[in-house]
């Protein structure tokens, strides 16, 4: 691994995220478009990826935020849960056809299709949760992440609590290799490596793609291997299927760490499902906040907030990206101000690309 001091990543970093930063639309087009806005928004539509809007994790936040929206701005609003991805298109033509302002599309995989509905419908805002939009329709924005910044905390905690237990391994259960899930998986083994240098992908960290966002099942048949091969942390990122990983390891009493929303409040259900005392953190991703900060900029006809055609991105710096309180979990004082220590000094890349989710060598934290 190539060593950096964390200070001169920072700095670094600053530069590498400036590709994703947006510049103001003509000044013209959006006093134009902001009084078209402040009067025409009254209905929104979501669009979830597959699964339900209720999943505990991703489809349920960004249905959070829509729903929390409407109630403030007083607009209509309703949801459509997808059932297979070859209804992604027909979901968004139901939302368009009834006459809906602003749709949401919840994932990467739907972009393809959020894209082209928003080409054949200009006069319609596309908020594209997961997409990463490049010169597309100025009627359409892409909410990204930095899972890799989540995923880093969440690795550093799953690495100082393994070694307080004298264990020597950890894992991961991920969804479909989609770049947000990819980011976060190289996030939680670089801020894993950043503990414990000495420690190999693959050996110390393991870890598993699976083929669905929505098999409880396989994610709690992979967490079992895992747990047989001596992990003594499980990060579940991946949906309904990491769901299904973390609960299956915390009811055999391994430590284990949930994904986007804090998962104590949902999968664990305030504390009542059985292993909750084994959830040690969750790795946030604030999709509510996105979502629900770019309808306020339609509704208010604040078009310099609505990067049309580019993304809306929610990091460290801005709160968008956090990690979750330990709540029944025994987990040390010490630890957990060393995570909110790095936390605060990790503005920028922890060897991650922000765009693809894949490794970036050159920008790997030196160990400490």
């Amino acid at each position: 691994m190539l060593k950096k001091s964390f200070l001169t990543l920072a700095l670094a970093a600053m530069l590498a995220t400036i590709p994703l930063l947006v510049s103001a639309q003509d000044a013209t087009q959006e006093a134009t478009e902001a009084a078209q806005t402040a009067t025409e928004i009254q209905k929104i539509c979501l669009v979830t990826d597959v699964g339900r809007v209720n999943d505990g994790t991703f489809n349920q936040y960004a249905y959070n935020g829509m729903t929390k929206a409407a109630e403030d701005f007083s607009l209509d609003n309703t949801f459509i849960e997808t059932q297979a991805v070859a209804d992604y298109g027909t979901n968004i033509d139901t939302c368009a056809n009834e006459g809906y302002d602003i749709i949401v599309t919840v994932g990467f995989l739907i972009g393809d299709a959020t894209k082209a509905a928003a080409i054949a419908h200009p006069d319609i805002y596309f908020i594209g949760v997961d997409q990463y939009v490049e010169a597309g329709p100025t009627n359409y924005v892409g909410v990204q992440f930095r899972e890799d910044q989540a995923g880093f905390l969440v690795g550093a905690m799953a690495a100082m609590v393994a070694n307080e237990k004298g264990a020597t391994k950890i894992a991961g259960v991920y969804g479909i290799d989609v770049p947000a899930v990819k980011r976060y998986r190289n996030g939680y083994e670089q801020g894993a490596l950043f503990v414990n240098p000495d420690w190999v992908v693959g050996e110390n960290i393991l870890g598993n793609y699976e083929k669905s966002f929505t098999d409880p099942a396989a994610g709690a048949s992979t967490a079992r291997q895992y747990i047989g091969e001596g992990a003594a942390v499980i990060f579940g990122a991946g949906g309904p299927t990491g769901s299904g990983a973390i609960k299956e390891a915390a009811k055999s009493g391994v430590f284990v760490i949930g994904v986007d929303q804090d998962e104590y409040f949902t999968t664990f259900a305030e504390g009542k499902t059985e292993g909750a005392a084994n959830l040690i953190t969750s790795a946030l991703k604030r999709v509510d906040v996105g979502v629900y900060d770019m309808v306020e900029a339609l509704v208010n006809g604040d078009m310099a907030s609505f990067p049309g055609g580019s993304n809306y991105v929610l990091d460290v710096a801005n709160g968008g990206i956090t990690f979750a309180p330990a709540h029944d979990a025994t987990v040390t004082p010490a630890i957990s101000a060393r995570i909110t220590m790095l936390q605060d000094m990790l503005q920028g890349l922890v060897g991650v690309d922000p765009q693809t989710g894949d490794l970036a060598p050159m920008a790997t934290p030196e160990a400490k």
